[in-house]
């Protein structure tokens, strides 16, 4: 049992418990804890095994890897700053706790780097240069935990493999989150990632709860957002992904033969994902893909501007074979894929042209459904073959969802350069045509709370279920709070 120096976690929950009763939703501070002997703040940390806790509100210079032992817990507390140098890595074999708040959130860069607002281009924009290297947790990781976390200019390529006998993982990977443990848990919540140049994250096994939190510039010229693979099982919702290169998330199966890769993605809002994919238009999404016999369940997302709408790949075809898991089993934790119950808008008649997504260079399998906006089943009518090119110019422009402020309809090509939040707001104003369209937790439309513990430390803050909104935002105050 951990050894927690200022507050039990026993009186945490208990105090959280007391002031939920009743339906009251005031936001209860909890005490920050402390795990072990605080880490000293005395220079450049240098390279070497770390457990312990970074003490709230101080800046620490890391030279090095860290490396958290098996059996071992490495605590940050909330408003901690790591200024990772040389291309540093935290290679996690025990557990990673990192607590920011909303007030005091933690910040892990790369000093070196400083965030751009406005037009954004690889090529031109450090974002997409790895500055620090990744989290990467390995095989004896229990638990990683990041709450209101800023993980900034990640991404620098791995000079080793920090893990033996990982077939999934190879030197030079550039990702900043990386999770393998297929009886792990991880959890990531209100949290930041900004720029990388390939996937954001690579999970292969585990359960997850990925909520609430929000992605900017992901992916030089390639790269998925919210990757999960292999046996991967969980959650991906109210996440704001803007500005990705490839998908804003993805699940896919390979990697593993432990069992099937299966996820909720619900409420996430996706803005200008897609346009940096040098490969082959059409063998990646530009929002969402299920793929390599994974499972998910696709609702209540609002899709802007983005290069594809959610595709579900099919096959064969094309020079690999990326067929999703379309069958029906009552029995797994994401019954049947599915994509429904979707918001899409789009400036232009090559994005409205694939709300649907279409047999462009890999045959799909994403059928026209009637109950999202646009309905794409009464526009494309009764004859349609699905995977077909059809005619979406009709539809640019249509449905504004009215962010509070973001402009719509956006000026030619806004879409391919605006990869970051800036000071722009993506709430819905009173009167959208978003607010009131979502659909609630259904046995089909579901999400995943088995094996996800609660806990204001060591497990999630809270699972949001489905929202009647569509997007990350809702009108009354749930979902993403950035």
């Amino acid at each position: 049992m951990k050894k927690l120096q200022i507050l039990s976690l026993g009186l945490s929950v208990l105090l959280l418990a007391a002031c939920g009763k009743g339906g009251d939703k005031a936001v209860v501070s909890v005490p920050q804890i402390q795990i072990g002997k605080a880490i000293p703040n005395s220079g450049t940390l240098p390279a070497g095994t770390y457990k312990g806790t970074f003490l709230a509100n101080q800046t620490y210079t890391i030279g090095g890897d860290i490396t958290i032992n098996a059996g071992d817990t490495l605590l940050i507390q909330k408003g901690v700053k790591l200024n990772m140098t040389n291309g540093a890595n935290i290679i996690v074999n025990g557990d990673l706790i990192s607590l920011g708040t909303q007030a005091s959130p933690v910040t892990i860069t790369d000093p070196r780097r400083t965030k751009v607002a406005g037009p954004s281009t690889f090529g031109t924009d450090s974002a997409y240069v790895g500055g620090w290297g990744g989290i990467y947790a390995g095989p004896t990781s229990k638990l990683v935990v990041i709450k209101w976390t800023h993980l900034d200019f990640g991404g620098a390529a791995l000079k080793a493999l920090p893990f033996p006998n990982s077939n999934s993982l190879k030197t030079g990977a550039q990702y900043i989150l990386y999770f393998m443990n297929p009886a792990g848990v991880f959890i990531m919540e209100d949290s930041w990632l900004y720029g990388c140049p390939d996937d954001a994250t690579r999970f292969y096994g585990g359960t997850y709860n990925i909520m609430r939190n929000t992605m900017e510039k992901a992916g030089s010229n390639g790269g998925d957002g919210f990757n999960a693979k292999g046996s991967a099982v969980g959650n991906m919702a109210y996440n704001l992904v803007i500005g990705g290169a490839t998908n804003g998330t993805k699940t896919a199966s390979d990697g593993t033969t432990a069992g099937e890769c299966q996820f909720a993605m619900y409420n996430n809002t996706y803005v200008n994902d897609g346009f940096r994919n040098s490969g082959v238009f059409g063998a990646r999404s530009g929002s969402i893909e299920i793929e390599n016999a994974s499972r998910a369940a696709v609702f209540n997302n609002l899709v802007v501007d983005c290069d594809f709408g959610a595709r579900i790949a099919g096959g064969p075809g094309g020079a690999k074979v990326y067929l999703a898991d379309t069958t029906s089993n009552t029995s797994d934790l994401i019954p049947k894929t599915v994509t429904n119950y979707n918001f899409y808008y789009g400036d232009n008649a090559a994005i409205t042209g694939q709300f649907v997504p279409t047999n462009v260079a890999q045959p799909v399998v994403t059928h026209p459904q009637t109950n999202g906006i646009p309905d794409m089943a009464s526009f494309l009518g009764a004859s349609y073959t699905f995977g077909f090119v059809y005619d979406g110019s009709s539809l640019v422009g249509k449905n504004n969802p009215m962010f509070v402020n973001y402009p719509l309809p956006a000026p030619n090509g806004f879409w391919l350069t605006q990869a970051s939040v800036d000071s722009y707001n993506f709430r819905l104003q009173a009167g959208s045509p978003a607010i009131g369209q979502g659909t609630a937790a259904t046995s089909t439309y579901t999400y995943i709370t088995a094996g996800i513990p609660i806990d204001p430390n060591f497990g999630s803050s809270g699972i949001t279920p489905p929202g009647k909104d569509m997007g990350c935002y809702q009108s009354n105050g749930t979902g993403n709070q950035h």
